[in-house]
């Protein structure tokens, strides 16, 4: 899932509040780079230690134009502007890809509010509702998440984690012998007709409440829908391989280019002689570590540390539409004359005792509004 780290920096006045993040190492950059960097400076060694004491006077000179020519070629290769569109375009995607996420939350609410009776067959439709639209988001799910998948291979793991009855895997498996198309747009339906027939019994007191609750459902598929757009049409190939290519050739000319060789010869930018070569280095982090992001977050439906959780969100998605949309058990709170009952608005915002940040301009906003009112 992805990594929290927002409320380790809640406080930023503090010295050094994004500096101790640098320190973590789940999730980090140097988690992702680390091989690449150990492979890069291995090949930088060996190459400079062949060049240092392996070869004689002419094939050092050899090497040093080699080495000149890569330095200034290498250059050309428009690798910040590859790199930074490619994942500009990436991060957009993943961000697409987040909004879809389907939430039951408010169709859970429009059930409890729009569906009215508290008998034994008013909460069996409501709660067959919501277990459809479970149904519907787990099939979505076990299309394009990996770790759900595992937990529900097939219609009879869903039949025994409740999701699912004997009938309906009979009729979703009679649909699949007659399509090979995906059948998660099946429960939504499903949902829809418990729906209708609710207005038809007298549940659903008017067609605008059962048009809101259609509406909610057919959202949710919508989002569900979008779900496998995402997954299924990708990046073309094309770009992920030029960037990747423009990346990993820049870096293996920069081996040869970025070798400090004989500060007596005046090469230009060659005035100091040293082993380490920190700035290639550095730059060899950034880069590569821009191009991990890429990688880690073109496809967020895996099982990485920076993907999407989706084994915990459908538990949340089953418990919350429940908790929400059959409020019978827990029932509805008692009306009271609250606390400010015949109070002002003044006295309200004095016993309140708000703390209020000295710059804070929207106490200010408030009080024009108040005179206003």
């Amino acid at each position: 899932m992805v990594v929290q780290y927002t409320n380790k920096i809640a406080d930023t006045q503090g010295f050094g509040s994004f500096i101790r993040l640098l320190l973590r190492w789940r999730g980090s950059v140097y988690k992702l780079v680390w091989r690449d960097v150990l492979v890069y400076l291995v090949l930088y060694c060996s190459v400079s230690i062949t060049y240092r004491f392996a070869l004689d006077a002419t094939q050092r000179e050899t090497f040093e134009k080699v080495s000149l020519h890569c330095g200034h070629f290498r250059n050309l290769i428009p690798i910040s502007f590859v790199l930074g569109f490619y994942v500009s375009l990436i991060v957009s995607r993943w961000w697409g890809m987040y909004l879809a996420m389907p939430w039951p939350d408010t169709a859970a609410i429009l059930l409890s509010t729009h569906f009215h009776g508290t008998d034994a067959r008013s909460r069996m439709m409501r709660c067959t509702v919501i277990r459809y639209l479970n149904v519907g988001m787990m099939m979505t799910f076990c299309m394009i998440a990996p770790a759900v998948k595992k937990n529900f291979p097939t219609l009879d793991q869903m039949v025994e984690a409740g999701y699912l009855t004997e009938n309906e895997k009979e009729t979703l498996e009679r649909l699949e012998r007659k399509s090979t198309q995906h059948k998660t747009y099946m429960p939504f339906l499903w949902a829809c007709k418990v729906i209708e027939r609710g207005r038809r019994e007298g549940k659903v007191k008017d067609e605008i409440s059962q048009k809101a609750l259609t509406d909610e459902v057919l959202r949710l598929r919508g989002c569900c829908g979008d779900l496998l757009g995402w997954d299924s049409y990708n990046i073309p190939l094309v770009y992920t391989q030029v960037v990747t290519i423009a990346v990993y050739s820049f870096f293996m000319f920069s081996v040869l280019g970025e070798q400090f060789l004989d500060p007596a010869k005046k090469y230009p930018n060659n005035y100091i002689d040293l082993y380490v070569p920190v700035f290639s280095l550095l730059q060899f982090v950034f880069y590569i570590g821009w191009l991990k992001v890429a990688e880690s977050l073109i496809n967020p439906f895996g099982e990485d540390e920076h993907d999407f959780e989706f084994v915990a969100l459908l538990k949340r998605h089953l418990e919350m539409s429940y908790l929400l949309g059959d409020c019978a058990e827990v029932g509805y709170p008692t009306m009271v004359s609250e606390a400010y009952w015949d109070t002002t608005l003044a006295a309200q915002n004095e016993a309140a005792q708000f703390t209020q940040h000295p710059g804070f301009s929207h106490a200010n906003q408030f009080a024009l509004n108040t005179n206003m009112m």
